[in-house]
């Protein structure tokens, strides 16, 4: 799997595993790091200083803000009505979907094993791991489940 040459890599971007990566027509930020076995497509866009562990999916139409965070194993989807053939029976191609786009504001942060559908997801928001998220999360949320819900502010918890 290669980080290819269409791909618009910042300075200190860094993969843990370079060739364990399939990196291809994306836009990857200023000292992002990025784990092993992740897919980035071309047309997603990831911010400055975000960390993307392993075993992501970031497709077409998906862009990161600066400093986020993506755990392990998080999907990100791109088409509200995917279908492998027409009405007829015919396979689909290129054309046959509607690209359908995500905005991950900055600072938020995505634990593992979340899957992400078409949404805005605000700034500073959290998403539980194994959280599905349907709907647009407000900036500063925190949401878990299926679907994700609001249980919370991250403005409200504790340093340690």
């Amino acid at each position: 799997m290669p980080i290819n040459e269409s791909a618009k890599l910042g300075q200190g971007v860094r993969f843990s595993h370079p060739d364990l990566v399939n990196v291809y027509g994306c836009a990857i930020g200023d000292d992002t790091r990025i784990g092993p076995f992740v897919e980035i497509q071309a047309g997603a866009a990831i911010g400055q200083r975000c960390k993307i562990q392993s075993h992501c999916f970031i497709c077409e139409g998906i862009t990161i803000s600066d400093e986020v965070f993506v755990g392990h194993g998080v999907m990100f989807t791109n088409d509200l009505h995917p279908r492998a053939t027409d009405d007829s029976g015919r396979l689909l191609g290129s054309e046959g979907w509607t690209l359908s786009k995500t905005y991950v504001g900055k600072r938020a942060s995505i634990g593992s094993g979340a899957t992400i559908l078409p949404v805005t997801i605000g700034e500073g928001a959290l998403v539980g791991a194994g959280a599905v998220v349907t709907k647009d999360v407000p900036d500063y949320a925190i949401v878990a489940g299926n679907p994700a819900r609001v249980i919370g502010d991250t403005r409200n918890r504790q340093s340690d």
